[in-house]
């Protein structure tokens, strides 16, 4: 197998993510009845993950997972569900006692935990959707550095 094409393959599109990105961003714009900073902030992060996810493709593990969080947060609004959770107090919690038998979460929980969709990947996959999904996050700060720098010019 040719190595450069291996390369390639696995670089994020970045004129795609940026593309959508930026569409996303219009079309908040282009509402202005956004009522509060959080509410905004809120809404250009997740249009930041949903391009990053679009621009992957469906493909990707991690991608599927973002797709259906930002899907079901914008099918739940769209059907009156509550947007907010509830409070903590709300919620009946067990009380754990500190259990000599319990261990340490390995390396591979810690990035399964970090990683949208990767809590049953074995530890191959596991590591290449980790390297896949690192590159869509700098391809993503990189967008967003850029935009903010052309827009404070």
């Amino acid at each position: 197998m040719n190595r450069k094409n291996s390369n390639k393959s696995r670089n994020p599109n970045k004129p795609t993510l940026a593309f959508y990105f930026l569409r996303a961003l219009a079309c908040i714009n282009k509402k202005t009845s956004m009522a509060s900073y959080n509410q905004r902030s809120g809404t250009i992060k997740r249009a930041a993950y949903a391009s990053m996810a679009l621009a992957a493709g469906p493909k990707r593990a991690w991608s599927r997972a973002v797709l259906c969080r930002v899907l079901w947060w914008g099918s739940s609004r769209l059907h009156g569900f509550p947007t907010r959770r509830r409070p903590r107090a709300f919620f009946h919690r067990r009380v754990r006692v500190a259990d000599p038998k319990l261990r340490e979460p390995s390396k591979a929980d810690v990035l399964r935990r970090l990683v949208p969709g990767a809590k049953a990947m074995d530890l191959s996959r596991l590591l290449e959707e980790t390297a896949h999904y690192i590159q869509y996050l700098r391809a993503q700060v990189l967008l967003m550095q850029n935009v903010v720098g052309s827009v404070s010019d």
